[in-house]
């Protein structure tokens, strides 16, 4: 008899430890949530028989591999954090399968004792469940129906973020690692000079000059004066997605993630798009971002002290005197917001 991949889904999770169902449930909370809660990006939304049923068709290691490895369309393998465990993605998959148990094909026929329960006068439920709120329905499907160990199990700690400084180097200069504060004639050095590659070793000096490579190229008023965004869209540039696989293609997530800020500038948009077009996820997550809304504290000093978007920018990405290139989106003039009518009084 053929089972289902979402029943299967929910069988395994209620078979499953109690410590690794709750390591599914934490990891979905912290990480698959961000694009799973919403659909966002194209991404299958929790709950939804419309979006998991394609994929549960497929079957249950097709949808494994894809959470595990990625795919083309935009997900980054395990979600951008390449350093879970295994059994934890797939448990995470397990958690967002029991929640559309029987999509895309017809459900399982429910055992006939548990008839009478659902017709039973809304009176008797009390009775059933004396002394115990009704679980959320996620935790419903997940859970087996004659235990609940599953969802009286201690919560696992949480793993501590890993955060990533990368400062100045003690007793340089504030701001040295802005390459717009360099004079011209110190912008673009030779790889042996410019204090990324390393000197003593034969093969920086047999790379090509910035210069001389930068020739055609479209131009920047800032950092090393190289619109890069735009010479990747004019082709004029193609990065190597895998140093040894010629025709490996980039994994392009086309996403905007905006941050509101405080005073009178406008909130920052943060593009997926123009750094997974030559970046894996993998790059950022989970080192210099932790994969979760709300979790990362980012300022103008972090930045300026080249931690989060200061690890890159102002070092080999445009520095961060190009306020307008981040704080693109704007906002609604306070004048407009105060000229707002007033709700009638009663």
């Amino acid at each position: 008899m053929k089972t289902h991949a979402a029943t299967l889904a929910a069988i395994l999770l209620a078979a499953a430890p109690p410590a690794l169902a709750q390591a599914g449930k934490d990891l979905y909370a912290k990480t698959c949530a961000v694009c799973h809660a919403t659909g966002i990006a194209g991404a299958p939304k929790y709950g939804s028989a419309a979006d998991w049923g394609p994929r549960i068709a497929a079957g249950l290691p097709k949808v494994y591999a894809n959470a595990l490895k990625g795919t083309a369309k935009g997900m980054p393998a395990k979600g951008g954090n390449p350093a879970l465990p295994d059994a934890d993605v797939k448990a995470a998959v397990d958690y967002m399968l029991a929640a559309v148990k029987g999509a895309g094909a017809p459900a399982a026929a429910a055992p006939a004792k548990e008839a009478p329960a659902k017709e039973a006068p809304a009176k008797e439920a009390p009775a059933k469940e004396a002394g115990r709120p009704p679980p959320p329905k996620a935790e419903a499907a997940a859970r087996p129906e004659a235990g609940t160990a599953a969802a009286s199990a201690p919560a696992a700690p949480a793993a501590p973020p890993v955060q990533l400084a990368l400062a100045a180097p003690a007793g340089a200069e504030a701001n040295s690692f802005n390459r717009l504060l360099k004079p011209a004639e110190k912008r673009n050095p030779a790889p042996a000079d410019d204090g990324i590659h390393d000197p003593a070793n034969d093969g920086t000096h047999a790379l090509m000059a910035p210069l001389s490579a930068y020739a055609g190229l479209p131009r920047s008023l800032a950092g090393n004066r190289i619109n890069w965004v735009e010479a990747l869209g004019q082709k004029k540039i193609d990065p190597r997605w895998d140093r040894t696989d010629l025709k490996a293609e980039p994994v392009i997530m086309d996403m905007n993630v905006v941050r509101e800020v405080k005073g009178s500038m406008p909130d920052v948009v943060y593009p997926h798009k123009q750094h997974t077009e030559w970046l894996d996820c993998s790059n950022c997550h989970p080192a210099i971002f932790v994969p979760q809304k709300g979790a990362n504290s980012i300022s103008m000093a972090s930045i300026l002290l080249g931690e989060k978007c200061g690890v890159c920018h102002g070092k080999v990405a445009f520095p961060v005197s190009e306020c307008r290139l981040c704080h693109s989106k704007k906002k609604e003039p306070a004048a407009a917001r105060a000229q707002a009518p007033a709700p009638a009084a009663k």
